[in-house]
């Protein structure tokens, strides 16, 4: 299985991003998926995660500007990101909680990560 990222760049304060992040590979299901991110000399953190229901967390530093939305048909996530903050810039990693066959435990998986940078 493999997370594909796209969507990061540099964008100015106040502008928007729409992350994307596809699933490939052999699965049987997907469950929970979303968006973490790291910034300079800082813990990776969650930003916004969605469950295979449709049920979506968001972190409260970008609750009412970012949106967490995934189509089950296409296995892909999205992030839109609007309102954009300097302190919002670092890499955004992918995440997914997939079961590759029935016989097996699912497990996470991590995209690459695509660079956000936003700047003032």
């Amino acid at each position: 299985v493999q997370l594909q990222a796209s969507g990061g760049g540099l964008v100015q304060a106040g502008g928007s991003l729409r992350l994307s992040c596809a699933a490939s590979g052999r699965k049987v299901r997907i469950y929970t998926m979303g968006w973490y991110r790291q910034a300079p000399e800082k813990q990776r953190e969650t930003v916004a995660t969605i469950t295979s229901g449709g049920t979506n967390y968001v972190d409260s530093a970008v609750m009412g500007r970012f949106i967490v939305s995934r189509d089950n048909a296409k296995d892909t996530v999205y992030l839109q990101m609007n309102s954009l903050k300097p302190e919002d810039t670092g890499v955004y990693y992918c995440y997914a909680n997939i079961r590759t066959t029935w016989g097996r435990a699912e497990r996470d998986y991590w995209g690459q990560g695509t660079q956000v940078t936003v700047s003032s």
